[in-house]
């Protein structure tokens, strides 16, 4: 027996529009689906953005369906044009290819690659794309399409309105191609289920004709929401650009920090989305929050469950500290694993000191640029403003040694209430 995993993917917010809903959620109950997502691979890494249909994956393979992460090889070398304003560049055969290395290590966290039957299915459609003709584009493809329903389209009307953001016949062929994706992977993987953005619903719409008119068998569709901040922001930008599911253009502390300053009025989505607690915990959590919402349990629970995710319950256990140190929970700085003092280190200024112990401590702030002089240590040291490891300093007198250090290279101080610096003594 299987889960209807349509249901689930409703229940949990993932689903805004379907085609044939009855129907596809009578086929999840009674045979193993294949589903499919397309991810244009236009950069080596994915970002939370795409969280959303990595998840819808994660739960059909979960429900004992087989998903298919679709990468765009050949797609990509042209661009999806859909709510773009302007032409994109194109991207090389061989960029696109090192782009798919990065996500498919990505999707391994979220996907089974090697179950048995419903086993993901890591596909490139370059695969063949590449091998069709224009002629055969022509004739087995473009023949099913309107171009009275593709310039009805609201992001081709919009850039055939204006002359500066004039749209090519490549983007414009591009629903062509995805269309045939569909066609290609129903025929070759019996795949019945297309998902992708709202934005998608069109090209997916195109697919599951395509299918129809070519075979004359039944495809499925669904789209899923594009989310936005009560400010109008696309999710998942920040003023440093997008949050990336690659911990070397995000780190896993501004990955943590990214959903710990999620709205309070999004939280509840987003747990029901971007993670897999069940829905009874996530109305406890909720219930938690609104009795105490200063707290941020909720944005808690969210930040751990998603960074353990994408970068392992040890990172998110790390990142989890690492917060509560910085924004001044109680923490016992002498348990500080290497770990957790390298995360540290990426997120907080970091000076050099000179192994001369003992070492004042007035000249250590200086030498290391902690302070821009000795007087300003002074001044902080007689305010109460200056913190060693956690301990706040009583006295100008106070001298550095060797056993102060952590993890027998670091000094961690907090000058004032907001400002951390971090003294490498390597």
């Amino acid at each position: 027996m299987y889960e209807d995993a349509l249901k689930i993917l409703k229940d949990r917010g993932h689903i805004e529009w379907c085609s044939n809903e009855k129907e596809l959620g009578d086929l999840f109950r009674r045979e193993m689906v294949t589903g499919y997502v397309g991810f244009d691979p236009t950069a080596d890494s994915l970002h939370v953005g795409h969280l959303i249909p990595i998840m819808a994956l994660s739960w059909l393979q979960r429900c004992g369906h087989r998903p298919i992460p679709l990468a765009g090889g050949g797609t990509g070398l042209i661009g999806d044009p859909s709510g773009k304003s302007k032409e994109r560049n194109l991207l090389t055969d061989e960029k696109v290819r090192e782009n798919m290395e990065g996500v498919k290590k990505q999707l391994a966290h979220f996907l089974d690659f090697d179950c048995g039957e419903n086993s993901a299915l890591m596909i490139n459609n370059y695969d063949w794309l590449a091998h069709l003709t224009f002629l055969e584009v022509l004739r087995d493809v473009g023949k099913h399409f309107s171009i009275n329903a593709m310039i009805s389209r609201e992001y081709v009307k919009s850039r055939l309105d204006d002359p500066e953001k004039s749209i090519s016949y490549t983007e414009f062929s591009y629903v062509l191609l995805q269309a045939y994706d569909f066609l290609h992977l129903f025929s070759a993987c019996n795949c019945r289920l297309q998902m992708g953005g709202n934005d998608q619903q069109g090209n997916i719409l195109s697919g599951v004709e395509l299918v129809r008119k070519k075979t004359g068998g039944e495809a499925f569709g669904a789209t899923q929401p594009l989310l936005l901040t009560s400010s109008g922001t696309k999710f998942g930008k920040t003023e440093d650009g997008a949050v990336w599911l690659d911990p070397a253009r995000t780190s896993p502390y501004r990955f943590y920090q990214f959903w710990m300053n999620v709205e309070d009025s999004a939280v509840e989505k987003l747990l029901k989305l971007f993670t897999f607690l069940p829905l009874e915990e996530i109305e406890e959590i909720m219930e938690l929050s609104r009795k105490a919402p200063e707290r941020r349990e909720a944005q808690g629970r969210l930040a751990r469950e998603v960074t353990a995710l994408v970068h392992g319950e040890e990172t998110a256990e790390t990142v989890k500290k690492v917060s509560s140190i910085l924004f001044g929970e109680a923490f016992d700085l002498r348990e500080l694993s290497p770990e957790m003092i390298a995360a540290l280190a990426e997120e907080v200024p970091t000076g050099h000191g000179e192994r001369a112990f003992p070492l004042p401590l007035i000249d250590m702030l200086a030498a290391s640029e902690a302070c821009p002089s000795k007087s300003e240590g002074r001044r902080l040291i007689k305010g109460g403003g200056l913190n060693l490891n956690g301990e706040r300093i009583a006295g100008e007198d106070r001298m550095i040694t060797e056993e102060d250090l952590l993890g027998g290279r670091y000094l961690f101080l907090r000058l004032g209430k907001k400002r951390f610096y971090l003294v490498d003594f390597k």
